[in-house]
């Protein structure tokens, strides 16, 4: 069964901040919610690039290995999830939007785990991880928009 979640937050800088921020993927831990994100091959940059994230609290948690397949500055970055329990696509979505604003998309089509049961548990799971995911861009927001303040 493939699961669709996409969450998005509208950033007062212009496009290029929003990618260089989304993409700078160790400062991802900063701002995404119980995660660790590092870059492996090529940086994290381009198709090809790597990128690993471990989401838990302390040594409790799973290791999301992912590989860029599509790489379009400043507009878009979609990632295919590699690892054991995360699999399908991440999708990046950066918008130009009216008076030097963004608009940020975060998509994932996922692959979800555990035959029925992970089915079955979907619908529960799905809004607590949108919520996550929703606070995770409002802190991004915030660090962009103070980053780029009056410029």
């Amino acid at each position: 069964m493939s699961a669709h979640i996409a969450v998005d937050v509208v950033v007062d800088a212009p496009p290029e901040a929003v990618w260089t921020a989304v993409t700078d993927w160790p400062r991802q831990s900063e701002w995404m919610l119980g995660t660790k994100v590092w870059s492996t091959d090529q940086d994290g940059v381009g198709v090809g690039g790597g990128i690993e994230a471990f989401t838990g609290v302390g040594r409790v948690g799973f290791l999301d290995t992912m590989v860029i397949t599509e790489w379009d500055p400043p507009r878009r970055c979609v990632v295919q999830h590699t690892g054991r329990v995360v699999k399908g696509l991440g999708i990046f979505e950066v918008v130009a939007l009216p008076e030097g604003r963004s608009r940020f998309v975060w998509a994932e089509e996922l692959e979800v785990p555990l035959g029925i049961v992970g089915k079955a548990g979907w619908p529960l799971v799905k809004p607590g991880f949108a919520w996550g995911v929703r606070r995770s861009l409002n802190k991004l927001a915030r660090d962009v928009e103070a980053e780029n303040a009056g410029f």
